[in-house]
């Protein structure tokens, strides 16, 4: 003969269950929460570093400009703009 549940039996039964349930539930939303955070903070994170890359970019933009870079090589290495009459040119001669 197999034992009979009786009705506080069953009803301690859904209520475990009901507990288990509830509990996975917390857990999922919890882990929800966790996860929506992490992601906002690698938005602003990733904003951040665009900001960055975008100011790094202009100024290489500006440092490689040719008014900065004569004024580094005019006061570094003490070289000036050539007037015209110091271009010389070179004619290649036609080959055979």
């Amino acid at each position: 003969m197999s034992p009979r549940l009786k009705g506080r039996h069953w009803l301690l039964l859904w209520l475990l269950l009901f507990v288990a349930v509830s509990a996975a539930v917390v857990a999922r939303q919890s882990a929800a929460y966790a996860t929506a955070r992490r992601l906002a903070a690698l938005k602003e994170q990733r904003l951040t570093l665009e900001a960055r890359r975008a100011d790094l970019e202009r100024r290489i933009r500006v440092a490689s400009g040719r008014q900065t870079l004569v004024e580094h090589v005019e006061q570094t290495l003490g070289l000036h703009q050539p007037s015209d009459s110091e271009f010389v040119l070179f004619r290649v001669p036609p080959s055979r």
